[in-house]
């Protein structure tokens, strides 16, 4: 075989090659995880509804006050606002007072972006869950940390209740027990 020949060999072979991976194609997207793609689906399609809307937490101890409230969009935003007070408990002449309430931070309004997905956030060597993703930075100009950047076990929402983990603070049972509407921080 001469070297003409053998290039247009080549040349027919690797168009071969690229008609046929181009024929192979379909237009459903592959995901690298099928199972996790359609469980977030899944979620989504069961949790995403029940939760738009807006949605609020109060936890009170003696040295610490804790508020949020955070409202999810249809379309993936997020706008939230936290409060946050703490106090110690000193010894003066030998009796234990409270100091006075301080504002604590991070505190303030904040915007950004929720998505519920069924993964692994520590990667793939961890185990998958159902996950509310939140990305959000404070609004305050000269401020630039983050109000949120995590994913957050997700339990569940329903009419009247959000479960998620627990973050900046929980309960006892370690879960933060958001409730439906919109109120003011009682302190």
């Amino acid at each position: 075989m001469n070297m003409k020949t053998m290039k247009l060999w080549r040349i027919a072979f690797m168009m071969l090659a690229a008609f046929s991976l181009a024929s192979c194609g379909s237009d459903e997207p592959r995901y690298a995880d099928p199972e996790a793609h359609e469980k977030t689906v899944q979620l989504n399609e069961q949790y995403g509804p029940l939760m738009v809307g807006t949605w609020h937490y109060e936890n009170i101890s003696d040295t610490q006050r804790y508020f949020e409230c955070l409202t999810f969009q249809a379309d993936g935003t997020l706008t939230g606002m936290r409060k946050w007070q703490t106090r110690k408990l000193v010894t003066i002449d030998g009796e234990q007072r409270y100091t006075d309430w301080e504002d604590g931070e991070p505190s303030g309004m904040f915007t950004g972006t929720w998505q519920l997905r069924y993964w692994s956030p520590e990667g793939n060597s961890g185990e998958k869950r159902n996950c509310l993703q939140l990305t959000a930075t404070y609004d305050d100009a000269g401020r630039d940390y983050m109000a949120y950047s995590c994913a957050l076990t997700f339990a569940y929402a329903d009419a009247t209740s959000l479960r998620i983990q627990g973050y900046y603070v929980k309960d006892a049972d370690g879960w933060m027990n958001f409730l439906r509407g919109e109120i003011e921080a009682s302190f």
